[in-house]
């Protein structure tokens, strides 16, 4: 363990980020460099690792934000890409990294909070972390309903052009939701601009707000609204419905007048561990944004 080395801030060291990135590839299948080189990669994401050399062999990361719940700003620490090269686990390195970032961050969050897949369900509950239960918001076909209106605008995600134009937008973003939302979170969207969505992004001028979506089996799936002023929801589902689309499925939790939302509890591969200070009171039924989810 003495030869190991505790790193951060080393995004623009390029050996140690060509392994950082060859570490995440290897455990998730992805790679951060396309976010680096976008210059979406900021301060805000911080990861804490171990290196052997020059070869990242552990990794936690952190990424600052705000939760806003019930309209209210709450500051936030999200953990995420938590990883071991299998030559070295079973040595607590990420027990000691974990430990580094509570310390780092004791008195710096009010919420802190991370996804864990189902093989690490014991972990986190050793420093502090509880699971909580997500919620999926649907509406149903009586309130999808199109006019044919066509006029929207797709977005590349491998465009400079266009992926500028959004981190400029998402910027100046209002919270998708007064009653749970992120912000300070439009670099974690770049990523799944580039990586996860580049081919669901559009630009509604009409409204002017930028909608993330696609259509599996003649259900909308919703995975952001990007607006700088409140959301005229009615206005959008014209422009996304089809005449066979039977349902909408939110990866956020809305917020809008008007509308009957079915809410059912939330099935995924990854479990939602929360650790929070005692005045903060989360939604009873809530989903966090996809796009936001490191």
């Amino acid at each position: 363990m003495s030869s190991y080395k505790l790193v951060k801030n080393y995004k623009d060291n390029s050996e140690l980020r060509k392994s950082f990135n060859e570490l995440a590839y290897n455990t998730f299948g992805i790679s951060f460099e396309s976010w680096y080189l976008n210059n979406f990669w900021q301060e805000r994401y911080q990861p804490f690792s171990f290196v052997d050399g020059n070869r990242v062999i552990a990794n936690v990361s952190v990424n600052e934000l705000d939760l806003i719940i019930f309209g209210e700003s709450k500051r936030a620490v999200q953990i995420g890409t938590v990883m071991t090269n299998p030559i070295y686990r079973n040595r607590g390195l990420s027990r000691k990294l974990m430990n580094e970032v509570l310390e780092t961050y004791e008195n710096k969050y009010d919420v802190m909070y991370l996804f864990a897949n189902q093989s690490v369900l014991d972990f986190y509950p050793k420093f502090g972390f509880h699971p909580v239960e997500e919620y999926q918001y649907t509406i149903g076909r009586t309130n999808v309903k199109s006019n044919g209106k066509s006029r929207i605008q797709k977005l590349d995600g491998n465009r400079k052009e266009d992926l500028h134009f959004i981190y400029k937008f998402a910027s100046n973003r209002i919270p998708v939701s007064s009653n749970f939302a992120t912000r300070h979170t439009q670099e974690l969207l770049m990523y799944y601009c580039i990586n996860i969505f580049p081919n669901n992004i559009y630009y509604l001028e009409d409204e002017d707000v930028i909608i993330i979506y696609e259509i599996q089996n003649d259900d909308i799936h919703l995975y952001d609204l990007i607006s700088k002023e409140k959301i005229r929801f009615e206005k959008i589902i014209d422009y996304l419905a089809t005449n066979n689309a039977q349902k909408v499925v939110f990866h956020y939790t809305p917020d809008y007048e008007g509308f009957e939302f079915e809410i059912k509890l939330f099935h995924d591969e990854t479990v939602l561990f929360v650790k929070k200070k005692n005045d903060v009171v989360l939604p009873t039924q809530f989903k966090h944004p996809i796009t936001a989810q490191a």
